[in-house]
């Protein structure tokens, strides 16, 4: 494994690498709240047949983080640096993992470039209106009526007890490490973490409004699809893999018996699923 920073449109994104880079390239697209990280255990899975890498988006991680005054916390600008470190390290096709706050991010770029798309693992990356979870239903009405103080209410997802909720809700007892929850916990102490992750959680609807567009990309371009979902999440719930397969007959679906962050605890199911499906 390697780990190193690369200056995109003049900010440092971290990245984690692995595996040969004459191999086709896994590009690795994080959530919230976490980061690259959370791919510490599938990457060494796939290192012998592909090019692994995993950068940290911009604000999260080990990435450049400005404040959200001077830096445009949407997932179009987002995307704007994915696409940008894409460029950096000269990568051209690659296959696409995406979860959670990547699944926009990267159908972003799958739907601008969908010759360079190899194939795609959706892990509870949510592109349908059938994957939203009940809580969505009270963030449309903070998107109509943006008052300061819903916005200071919606601050409750930075809380170590709702971050260590998102990863052990939906999983047996005693199943998920306390790794990934205490780094992403740590990284919400930051400087004013809670402002711009606040600012994205008003701008997702911007991803919803995108759905069509995701949705026309896998009709259009029949993208090998892998949904693995955990069954039980409740954000993004179990519908939404399904719904990929109304769009495109090359989807298929594996619902786990598991959460949001079910990769914390069947990294081994979904890294076999890929290996089978595009290992040569």
């Amino acid at each position: 494994m390697r780990f190193s920073t690369v200056k995109v449109n003049g900010l440092d994104v971290f990245y984690r690498e692995s595996g040969d880079n004459s191999k086709p390239t896994f590009l690795l697209l994080h959530g919230f709240p976490t980061a690259s990280h959370m791919f510490r255990n599938l990457m060494p899975m796939l290192e012998n047949d592909f090019h692994v890498i995993a950068p940290d988006f911009i604000g999260f991680g080990q990435s450049a983080a400005p404040e959200h005054t001077k830096f445009d916390y949407t997932f179009a600008n987002l995307t704007n640096y994915v696409d940008g470190f894409l460029d950096a390290m000269e990568i051209d096709k690659f296959y696409l993992y995406v979860f959670d706050y990547g699944a926009p991010i990267g159908f972003n770029i799958a739907a601008k470039y969908p010759e360079r798309i190899l194939g795609i693992v959706s892990q509870n990356g949510n592109i349908y209106q059938e994957g939203l979870g009940k809580k969505w239903e009270g963030r449309k009405d903070y998107w109509q009526n943006p008052t300061p103080e819903l916005r200071e209410s919606y601050k409750s997802a930075f809380q170590p007890t709702t971050i260590k909720g998102q990863y052990t809700g939906g999983e047996k007892e005693s199943s998920v490490s306390p790794d990934g929850y205490t780094l992403d916990i740590h990284y919400t102490e930051s400087p004013d973490y809670a402002e711009r992750q606040s600012d994205l959680i008003f701008d997702y609807q911007s991803n919803v409004a995108n759905y069509p567009k995701y949705q026309k990309y896998v009709k259009d371009y029949q993208p090998e699809i892998i949904a693995a979902w955990g069954k039980n999440d409740p954000s993004f719930v179990y519908q939404g893999a399904q719904a990929f397969t109304k769009d495109d007959k090359n989807a298929e679906v594996h619902l786990l018996d598991g959460g949001h962050f079910v990769l914390e605890t069947h990294w081994r199911e979904i890294g076999q699923l890929i290996l089978n499906k595009w290992a040569k």
